[in-house]
């Protein structure tokens, strides 16, 4: 049988070229449709999503019970281990292969399974069991640094040895289409002599990605490279909304709190770990060299474009602000779930880990909106006479991923966030 990543693979089923779900791909959702059934777990395949509900209940996989995709989350799926993700992965490629008349030439069948993606809603992927955001872009942190502490005094002394992260709130992380409000707290302006309690004036976003961990470790021991790999289920994108006036205020001495805990967006789609596999690469040299459980023998990072556009209320479509890739991380995915297992800290099944925003060298790679406008002092247009140094009400955040590979994409769909005002 062909490895479901084989670039010549094509399926019964028409996928645009410049589509972010071919048959290389097969990201899991969670989704309900028109049938009245409950959200239940698919698989995109172009326009389509595939219910692998139905085609479980039809005795069309060996290993997985069909109540395991009754279920209006991933976590009893990813439960299941690397094993039953990887066959169940070759069997629903085998499916939607163009020379497998199985599903092909079964059109009961295909009526049953496959749902035109314009007649599916889609839910948040996976139970949030937890949720930590990391801080892993060198090229971030400096510019936050230089903003705010100058060029000699850019990193903190112990960025260069370890992923630094914070727990954050699992009990916001929302599916991309969420609104989000406006948060409120408390602001005390550099000019002010007390903190006042109100909407936040400088909200941002942050493009990063998601970690979706799909194994738990045991609590008090350690993980190596390699069984880390194995527990990361797959990827999202995930935009971790910022107030960045509350947390001026708030984050000495412990870090950002409610700045942070008031929404993260996710996109709906979780990408699997074995089809971002062909575009495995080394990250950026790491000097010094880090301590030793955090060293690393295999290609952590991904060559995975990014864009970020903004649609302001007047605007009729976003304009791209921010064009990057996931390949310029300084600290891994890896690196990140075995630093935080170093401490005997238990992962979990449904464990989410953000990134950190992604940002590359040059200007147009910035992943937030505080660097692109460097702290409000460069205002980005977006179409005439429309300007953005922070997000304001009304204003559409969309984000986009994906791996090019040769004729077509493994992609991650949007995830978008519309802001709306305080109450």
């Amino acid at each position: 049988m062909p490895h479901p990543n084989d670039p010549k693979l094509r399926s019964f089923i028409d996928v645009a070229p410049d589509s972010h779900f071919p048959i290389q791909n097969l990201p899991y959702g969670i989704f309900s449709a028109r049938d009245g059934l409950a959200p239940r777990v698919g698989v995109a395949i172009g326009d389509y999503v595939l219910d692998l509900w139905q085609l479980a209940q039809d005795c069309r996989f060996d290993v997985v019970e069909p109540a395991v995709f009754a279920a209006p989350q991933l976590n009893p799926f990813m439960a299941l281990g690397p094993k039953v993700w990887s066959s169940t992965r070759a069997r629903i490629s085998e499916l939607l292969r163009n020379d497998h008349p199985e599903l092909r030439d079964n059109k009961e069948l295909r009526r049953r399974t496959l749902v035109p993606m314009a007649d599916a809603k889609l839910h948040l992927p996976f139970a949030v069991a937890g949720y930590t955001d990391f801080y892993s872009s060198k090229e971030h942190a400096t510019n936050v640094g230089v903003m705010f502490r100058g060029k000699n005094n850019a990193l903190q002394p112990n960025w260069l040895h370890m992923p630094i992260g914070y727990n954050g709130r699992a009990s916001t992380v929302v599916v991309s289409g969420t609104p989000i409000r406006r948060p409120r707290g408390q602001l005390k302006p550099p000019t002010a002599d007390a903190p006042s309690f109100g909407p936040c004036q400088r909200l941002d976003f942050e493009l990063e990605m998601g970690v979706v961990v799909g194994q738990p470790s045991v609590m008090g021991e350690m993980l190596t490279e390699a069984q880390a790999e194995a527990m990361i289920f797959g990827f999202v994108i995930l935009n971790d909304w910022s107030a960045r006036d509350i947390q001026q205020w708030e984050y000495v001495p412990l870090g950002p709190f409610q700045a942070k805990a008031f929404g993260t967006s996710i996109s709906p789609w979780v990408v699997t770990r074995e089809a971002l596999q062909p575009f495995r690469l080394h990250g950026p040299a790491q000097d010094p060299k880090p301590l030793p459980y955090l060293q690393q023998k295999q290609p952590n990072n991904y060559d995975l474009q990014l864009e970020v556009g903004l649609c302001a209320a007047q605007m009729n479509a976003p304009a791209n602000i921010s064009r990057t890739n996931f390949k310029y991380m300084y600290w891994s995915s890896v690196q990140q779930l075995v630093h935080h297992a170093s401490s005997g800290c238990a992962m979990n099944v449904g464990d989410l880990l953000g990134s950190g925003t992604i940002s590359g060298p040059e200007k147009d790679q910035r992943g937030s909106l505080l660097e692109i406008s460097w702290n409000g002092t460069e205002p980005v247009e977006l179409a005439a006479g429309v300007k953005r140094s922070f997000l304001e009400d009304g204003d559409s955040l969309v984000m986009r991923g994906w791996c090019q590979g040769d004729g077509y994409r493994v992609g991650f769909g949007e995830v978008e966030g519309t802001i709306l005002g305080a109450e």
